[in-house]
């Protein structure tokens, strides 16, 4: 993003440090990144402070929400829909799902309002802009955890254990949640400085794609034909892939994850190639 100079002498002696846009996009600001990595921590810590300060159940809400989805989840579509669930009790069938869905969801709202919320440290501090979209992202990692732990009791309570090898993919599942959520953040919260409309828009946004990602409803129930455009949904591979390695729920999801991945990639590099365009008027616009 910037290229700092070495300090120059005044004739009062004292450094000056001349902040210029680089000229180069090749390494897209991650040394400069890497270097603020402290303060990249810090805006991960006060993002959890701020999450929970004044809250009675604190952590507790984040096993709360998955928990409480998948209670209506049962009884709207595992009871009264009669949904199919491949053979597995449908409170763990949807529970597997809301796991990675909830995480996304958490980390891309929280995203899109990172740069608008700290509106008075932009214009006033320097810093990489870049580290306050992936700060909200890394920082709901801290609910994925116990939310992850709930999971391991319902699959102890109902008897679905998963094979190791299938399990061995679960890493790579999350770390395709953390591109998408990041990419699609620096989208959202480069243009909620411009257009505070888009605050509005994710949250009736996130209700839309989470019917349309196999959340409910497993990936098997859509036509063949709609394969190919359920795939372009990143998060549709990567929900009936926890599904697979965790429950051996049908076929590997492969048909999915490769297209899921390739959207995902698209939206990281697209996604930090316009954040990068437009944080030059960060600071005159919010």
């Amino acid at each position: 993003m910037t290229n700092s100079r070495l300090p120059l002498l005044t004739s009062d002696s004292k450094p000056i440090h001349l902040i210029e846009p680089e000229r180069r996009w090749a390494m897209a600001g991650l040394p400069e990144l890497w270097r603020y990595r402290e303060l990249l921590l810090f805006f991960i810590w006060r993002n959890i402070l701020v999450r929970y300060k004044q809250t009675v159940l604190g952590l507790a809400w984040a096993i709360l929400q998955p928990v409480f989805l998948m209670i209506v989840f049962t009884v709207a579509f595992g009871h009264l829909a009669k949904m199919p669930s491949n053979g597995i009790p449908y409170p763990v069938f949807a529970y597997a799902a809301l796991l990675p869905w909830t995480f996304f969801a958490g980390s891309m709202t929280q995203a899109s309002g990172s740069l608008t919320g700290s509106a008075s440290l932009l214009s006033k501090v320097y810093f990489p802009r870049l580290a306050l979209p992936i700060a909200a992202v890394l920082s709901a990692l801290v609910d994925f955890i116990p939310a992850f732990g709930v999971l391991i009791g319902l699959m102890v309570w109902y008897g679905r254990y998963p094979h190791l090898i299938a399990l061995a993919v679960v890493p790579a599942l999350l770390l395709l949640t953390l591109i998408t959520a990041v990419g699609a953040g620096f989208w959202l919260s480069a243009l909620a400085v411009r257009y505070r409309d888009v605050l509005y828009v994710v949250p009736f946004f996130v209700q839309l794609l989470l019917f349309a990602t196999p959340v409910v409803y497993p990936a098997s129930l859509v036509d063949g034909t709609w394969h190919t455009v359920l795939g372009l949904n990143p998060m549709a591979g990567v929900v009936e892939g926890f599904r697979w390695s965790l429950l051996g729920s049908g076929p590997s999801p492969s048909w999915m994850l490769l297209p899921s991945a390739l959207v995902s990639l698209g939206l990281l590099v697209s996604g930090l190639a316009f954040f990068r365009r437009s944080e030059r008027s960060f600071a005159d616009v919010v």
